[in-house]
């Protein structure tokens, strides 16, 4: 299947909670409130996540509403996430838009995420076990909250006005310590995706378990072609700037990482400069290009891509375990 047609086939799946994920978002907010509350969830995105808790829920044996909390609940979540991190990150742009805080204010924006926080909940209430959908959302939650630590501590410059991150940043950053961020920042809400979708099926432990994995893997693999993406991408083919992880001073992308290993000063002087100019970027990629890093972060994506599949294997065939199997062999093909 061709990346676009496995992208529609996402975008239909995750569309189909839009309505009511609005409906959620409204309840309790003030009409005047409307229009800013509204604005994340209708600035764009591929809705992959609600995708794979609705298509995890019907590879699992059950019917697609049954995953309806499950993946609004994840996609709340995500664009709770987003809110934040373009707080943190002071970020003016996402998806081609002004970000939240740019176009309301920023003390509109954290309102905006807390009534997300809560909706979330108020979703989790209408679930078919809230307790446990509750526990597996806050874990999701505070594990995605410690990745963002960790990759903000991986930023070799910037945020001097910060006693936390000057005092704990990551100097050196290894291989394991990489995963262990992106499995918290990444891979944690795909990975609740998917277990909350086969838990809303009522699917047995074992297929709970396969599926848990597959998300696990999935993340991981997602992330690191991110990385690759952002470091080798086509500004034309992704809509972001090439490069954008060099501008941010983030060793947290697993392309400067692995570079890192065979270009040492020539790469930490670059990160670590208070301002990163286009020149400079422009001369990080051309160094990065020659050595092996590409090659070896598209050889860590597959390896993760594999351990997915073989996860899926675990699970009865369906039409929804074959679009599952084709999403992970996108994120291996992706180039956007």
């Amino acid at each position: 299947m061709p990346a676009q047609a496995v992208l529609e086939v996402l975008a239909e799946y995750g569309s189909r909670i839009d309505s009511l994920m609005e409906q959620y978002l409204l309840r309790h907010a003030d009409p005047e409130f409307a229009e800013a509350v509204l604005y994340p969830v209708r600035a764009g995105g591929k809705r992959v996540r609600p995708a794979l808790a609705i298509l995890s829920c019907m590879a699992s044996g059950g019917r697609e509403e049954q995953a309806y909390p499950a993946a609004i609940a994840v996609e709340l979540v995500h664009n709770y996430s987003l809110i934040l991190d373009d707080i943190i990150d002071h970020s003016e742009l996402r998806r081609g838009k002004p970000t939240l805080w740019k176009k309301y204010g920023l003390s509109t924006a954290i309102l905006v995420a807390v009534h997300y926080r809560e909706t979330i909940s108020e979703v989790l209430n209408d679930s078919p076990d809230p307790k446990l959908f509750h526990e597996v959302v806050a874990r999701a939650v505070k594990l995605l909250v410690d990745g963002e630590r960790l990759d903000i501590l991986f930023e070799q410059a910037g945020r001097e006005d910060e006693p936390y991150v000057v005092q704990h940043r990551r100097r050196v950053v290894s291989l394991d310590d990489y995963i262990r961020m992106i499995e918290r920042k990444t891979a944690a809400l795909i990975q609740a995706a998917c277990e909350l979708g086969a838990l809303s099926a009522g699917a047995p432990q074992a297929h709970v378990q396969a599926l848990s994995e597959y998300g696990y893997n999935l993340g991981i693999a997602f992330q690191v072609g991110d990385d690759i993406i952002d470091i080798f991408g086509e500004e034309e083919k992704t809509g972001k700037k090439v490069g954008g992880d060099i501008y941010e001073h983030k060793l947290g992308n697993v392309v400067l990482l692995l570079a890192m290993e065979e270009l040492g000063v020539a790469l930490a002087e670059v990160l670590a400069k208070s301002e990163v100019t286009p020149e400079d970027a422009a001369r990080v990629i051309d160094l990065v290009k020659r050595t092996s890093a590409r090659q070896r972060a598209e050889e860590l994506r597959n390896r993760y891509v594999e351990r997915a599949l073989t996860a899926l294997d675990r699970l009865p065939e369906s039409r929804y375990k074959d679009l599952l199997r084709k999403l992970a062999i996108f994120i291996k093909e992706r180039e956007f």
